[in-house]
C-alpha cells in the first residue's frame, strides 16, 4: 500500500507551486549521479527529487529480455519518453507519480514502482535528458558532466562489473558496439544545448557552488510561501502571466496598462475574498431543491493607499456591492521614515475585516505604518487585516509577514529583488504615473502632487461624501 503524501506534497500542491526542472546530462559513468547527490545534500533532500531516465527503459518481449546482450540501450529508441514526460507533469501539477524500476540485471522492467512526491527541485538525468525536445521544453536549467572518454570507460567497467553482475568482456564489447557510438551520435551532440557544462573528474566544488547558488536565488521567490504561513500567491495561468506581460512592459501604452492592470487586480480581488470567513447556508432554488452553500460572515471595508491604492477600488466595488472604503496618505521623509499625512477611515472599522490595498509591495514601510495605525489606533485586530498587493518584493514580504504573523499577505507574484534605487527588479516601473497618465515635474516632490490630488478632490467632493469617505453600506 502506498504511503501516505508527505506534508511538504501536500503543502506543494494546495500552494500551486511550481517545481524547478533541471536536466542533468553527460556520457555513460560521467559522475550525473555523483552531481545530482551533491546537489541533494547542499539543498536537502527534501527539496529535491531525481528522476532518470534509465527507469523509463522500454519494456522488453520474452524474446528481446532473452537476448538482452544485442539490444542497444543507448538509442533514445530504447526511452519511453511518453511515460516519462506524464510523470514530470504530475509533479508539475503539484500531485504525486509512479516511477517505473529497471532491473539491470535481468534487463527488465521491475513489478515494483518508486513513488515520487512533489518537490521544489526535479533533477531529470541521464545521457538523454538534454536530447529529447520533451524534456529540454521543461527545463529551467540545463547542465552538462563533461569527462573524459578514457575516465567513464574505467568507472562503466568498474560498475557494471561490481554491480550489476557483467564480466569485462560483455562491458567492453558493448562500450564498443552502442555506448561510444551512441555517445558521438546523440549524447555529445545535446552538450550544445547545456546553459553550463561541468568539469569532472572526482569533484569540481567550484561549479557545484555556483549552480547550487544560482538554484538557492531561483528558488527563494518560491520559498517565501513556505517561510511564512500568512503569505498567498495568486496561482499562475497564461492568461495572468500574459497580463504581467503587458503591464511589465515599458512600451505599453497607457490604455493597455489600465486594461490589463484592471483585469489583474479583480482577479487578486476575487482570490482574496476567498480568505474571508464563511458559514454553510442552505437555500431552496426554484426548482424546489434544497442547494447547500456557504454565505460570507462579518463585515467587510477596505483601506486603499493614496494614490495607487486607488486604482483597486472599482474592482472591489464590482465584487462587493456598497463595500465601506477608507484612505490612508502615507509619506516619507528623506531619511526614509513614513509618517500618515492623512486618514479617514469608516467609524466603525474596529469591528470589521480590512482589506489593505496597495498594487506594489516594495520595502513593506508604507504597508507596516498602516497596519500600525489599524492595530494601534483603531484597534483592529490582526487576524482580520488582509494586504492586497499585485506584486509583491522578498524584502517587503519579509519585513510584513515576519513582524504581523497574523494577518494575510495575498499578490499575483513576487519579484526577485529590490534594486540599490529601491526599485523592484524585474518591477513594473511607476505604477500610479502609468496608471494616471501623471509624472512628476522637476523639482516637484512626491508629497506635493498627493496634496495637490487630494486638495483637488476635496474641492470637487460633497461634504457628505467626505465624511463617508466611499460607499454608503446598505
Amino acid at each position: 500500500m502506498d504511503a501516505e503524501p508527505t506534508q511538504a506534497a501536500r503543502r506543494s500542491s494546495a500552494s500551486g507551486f511550481t517545481p524547478l526542472f533541471i536536466a542533468i546530462a553527460g556520457g555513460s559513468a560521467a559522475g550525473k549521479g555523483t552531481v545530482c547527490h551533491r546537489i541533494v545534500q547542499t539543498l536537502g533532500d527534501q527539496r529535491v527529487v531525481i528522476v532518470g531516465t534509465d527507469d523509463f527503459y522500454r519494456p522488453l518481449t520474452c524474446e528481446g529480455s532473452a537476448s538482452a546482450e544485442g539490444v542497444n540501450f543507448d538509442s533514445p529508441d530504447a526511452i519511453d519518453i511518453e511515460a516519462l514526460a506524464r510523470c514530470l507533469d504530475d509533479l508539475r501539477a503539484g500531485q504525486s507519480t509512479r516511477v517505473p524500476q529497471w532491473d539491470f540485471t535481468r534487463h527488465r522492467r521491475s513489478q515494483r514502482t518508486r513513488r515520487v512526491d512533489p518537490a521544489h527541485v526535479v533533477i531529470i538525468e541521464g545521457i538523454f535528458a538534454l536530447f529529447f525536445p520533451e524534456l529540454l521544453e521543461r527545463a529551467s536549467m540545463k547542465l552538462f558532466v563533461d569527462t573524459a572518454d578514457d575516465v567513464r570507460l574505467v568507472r562503466r567497467i568498474k560498475r557494471d562489473t561490481l554491480e550489476r553482475g557483467r564480466s569485462v568482456e560483455d562491458v567492453l564489447a558493448q562500450y564498443a558496439n552502442f555506448v561510444k557510438p551512441a555517445f558521438e551520435r546523440w549524447v555529445l551532440p545535446s552538450k550544445l544545448r547545456a546553459d553550463v557544462i561541468i568539469p569532472w573528474v572526482d569533484d569540481n566544488p567550484v561549479a557545484l557552488n555556483l549552480i547550487t547558488e544560482h538554484i538557492r536565488a531561483k528558488l527563494s521567490i518560491h520559498d517565501l510561501s513556505l517561510i511564512y504561513s500568512n503569505l498567498h500567491v495568486m496561482p499562475s495561468t497564461t492568461q495572468v502571466r500574459g497580463m504581467h506581460t503587458k503591464i511589465r512592459c515599458h512600451s505599453t501604452d497607457r490604455g493597455d496598462f489600465v486594461f490589463y492592470a484592471d483585469r489583474l487586480i479583480r482577479l487578486l480581488v476575487e482570490f482574496a475574498l476567498g480568505f474571508l470567513p464563511v458559514d454553510v447556508s442552505t437555500v431552496t432554488t426554484p426548482a424546489g431543491v434544497d442547494y447547500q452553500g456557504i454565505e460570507f460572515q462579518g463585515q467587510l471595508c477596505a483601506v486603499s493607499v493614496i494614490r495607487s491604492g486607488e486604482v483597486m477600488e472599482n474592482a472591489l466595488r464590482s465584487c462587493c456591492q456598497g463595500v465601506k472604503l477608507g484612505k490612508v496618505l502615507i509619506t516619507r521623509s528623506p531619511d526614509g521614515a513614513c509618517s500618515v499625512a492623512y486618514d479617514a477611515l469608516p467609524h466603525d472599522v474596529t469591528g470589521r475585516h480590512v482589506l489593505v490595498m496597495d498594487p506594489v509591495l516594495s520595502t513593506g514601510n508604507t504597508i507596516l505604518r498602516v497596519v500600525d495605525l489599524l492595530t494601534r489606533q483603531r484597534q483592529v485586530a490582526e487576524a482580520k487585516i488582509i494586504v492586497l498587493s499585485l506584486v509583491a518584493a522578498p524584502d517587503g514580504i519579509h519585513r510584513v509577514c515576519k513582524r504581523h504573523p497574523a494577518l494575510k499577505v495575498i499578490t499575483t507574484e513576487i519579484d526577485r529583488e529590490l534594486g540599490r534605487d529601491l526599485g523592484m527588479r524585474p518591477g513594473v516601473g511607476d505604477f500610479g504615473d502609468r496608471y494616471f497618465g501623471t509624472g512628476l515635474e522637476p523639482g516637484e516632490s512626491l508629497r506635493t502632487q498627493l496634496c495637490a490630488d487630494i486638495s483637488g478632490r476635496d474641492r470637487d467632493a460633497s461634504p457628505k461624501r467626505l465624511a463617508v469617505v466611499g460607499w454608503p453600506e446598505r
